[in-house]
């Protein structure tokens, strides 16, 4: 199988060769490795090798015989490392068991080939660990291609696989997707597992799932993985038919939001603003409701709460990770900024935390109204496209706890809040900025509505295609 040949289907159209006998899984797999040959010298996105496995027995699994890679965070796999990003973990741990969330990509047929680069401990807009060194764009290899799953969303882009694992704790699926020509799926809140070691990820703010490059790999995928795992600590309502069947459905006249209001004064691009409006004209052109408008919320609280549960977290991640490896945090084993948020977090009381659920209780009752008043909220995912690589430096020591914080959240002040209050939200790319690099936009519905989302997403990649772009480093450049 060439190259270009294999580059040019997405999930479901490879695992549909399979089926048909045209061609082998393990014929797949091999051009996949080839394809990791071709660009991953240049990207840095995969950063170790999996010995591919036998797909499922079960020829009819959507995504039978389709090449995967697995972020290396949070998920694990069975018999394969996990490094997190970090040199206070690197080698030392290899998962002894398949996460819940690795068993159902294992059941959908897809056959993981490696592991993709993640910044450390995944809190960061990019991809420039210590460890591995910087994960490059491949629309622009001096920038980056965002994070915390940037490596997933690099490989994706540039054609060594259709679709990856990513996960998303402030927008680590939607902004890879955006700096990296996407789709970035964030499920609602307890649609997909994160067991057994998590029953309530980031205290609920994390999320997981993948990135594609067609809307109905990731609406196929979310069937194959959603629903509650044993032990997980609530389950919310399934959908009421599955996901692949609303790509495609009609949307109906949606009532549509547009926002250009982001946090920490934020400020957006004049191209991407121009690129908002333009989708949002678009929409109206495809009959929908639209107006401008933004949920209104308490933003100091917030940003209280969100660092608590992302210092705290991160915390004790680093004092589990010292615990198992003997290693001690300090500038030798953690970067500049992880050092400064794991110290402030560990300084952090109980009551802070509990301050913390009650000022993102608070958040969260005041944005559910306003998607009762519409269906769909549209913002930028990012302030701008991809930032060049260095922009922002984890490494930093001149940045503390709260400055790192500020510096990542600036960048996607849009992503974070709908982590808080659990919602689903998609990025597409539906737009280029003037240099030509992939811009994309923000979808968000009220709970549960990954329904809509998809409706809506299948949409505009009808009417705004971008299944024509290719970044410069490609597989089949």
């Amino acid at each position: 199988m060439k190259l270009e040949e294999y580059a040019s289907y997405d999930g479901l159209g490879l695992a549909a060769l399979v089926r048909r006998g045209e061609v082998s899984a393990g014929e797949v797999a091999e051009t996949a490795q080839r394809a990791i040959d071709a660009v991953n010298p240049t990207l840095n996105a995969v950063i170790g090798r999996i010995e591919p496995q036998p797909p499922a027995a079960d020829r009819s699994a959507p995504f039978c015989g389709v090449p995967f890679l697995i972020k290396d965070l949070v998920l694990h796999s069975e018999g394969v490392a996990c490094d997190m990003g970090s040199r206070l973990v690197a080698g030392a741990f290899v998962s002894p068991h398949d996460t819940d969330l690795m068993q159902r990509f294992k059941a959908a047929g897809v056959v993981s080939l490696g592991r993709t680069s993640t910044p450390e401990f995944g809190f960061c807009s990019t991809t420039e660990p210590v460890l591995y060194g910087p994960t490059r764009n491949p629309w622009d290899t001096g920038r980056s291609p965002g994070g915390s799953s940037g490596g997933s969303a690099a490989a994706v882009a540039a054609g060594i696989v259709p679709v990856a694992h990513a996960n998303d704790g402030g927008g680590s699926i939607r902004i890879p997707a955006a700096c990296c020509g996407l789709v970035g799926l964030k499920p609602t809140r307890g649609r997909t597992p994160v067991g057994p070691e998590s029953g309530y990820a980031l205290h609920g703010l994390g999320i997981e799932h993948v990135v594609s490059r067609t809307v109905r790999d990731s609406a196929a995928m979310l069937d194959a993985v959603q629903g509650p795992g044993v032990g997980d600590p609530f389950e919310i309502a399934p959908p009421q038919r599955r996901y692949a069947e609303e790509v495609g459905a009609p949307t109906g006249r949606l009532r549509v939001a547009v926002s250009l209001s982001g946090m920490i004064n934020a400020t957006i691009d004049e191209d991407i603003r121009d690129e908002v409006m333009r989708v949002a004209r678009h929409l109206e052109s495809l009959g929908h409701h639209v107006t401008e408008a933004s949920p209104a919320f308490d933003e100091a609280s917030f940003h209280a709460a969100n660092m608590t549960y992302w210092c705290g977290f991160l915390a004790a991640g680093v004092l589990g990770a010292a615990q198992l490896t003997g290693r001690k945090p300090s500038r030798e084993t953690l970067e500049a900024t992880t050092l400064a948020c794991y110290e402030y977090g560990a300084s952090l009381k109980m009551t802070d935390l509990e301050t913390a659920d009650v000022l993102a209780n608070a958040v969260c009752r005041s944005v559910a109204p306003f998607f009762r008043e519409f269906d769909v909220l549209l913002t930028p995912t990012t302030t701008g496209a991809a930032l060049p690589l260095g922009f922002i430096n984890a490494d930093d020591p001149a940045l503390g706890a709260k400055g790192w914080y500020d510096r990542l959240f600036r960048y996607a002040p849009f992503t974070a809040l709908y982590n808080m209050t659990g919602q689903p939200a998609i990025s597409l790319p539906l737009a280029v900025d003037a240099k030509g690099l992939p811009v994309g936009m923000q979808f968000v519905a009220r709970s549960g509505a990954e329904d809509v989302l998809l409706r809506l997403a299948g949409q505009l990649e009808q009417s705004l295609p971008w299944a024509g772009r290719r970044p410069r480093v490609h597989v089949a450049a």
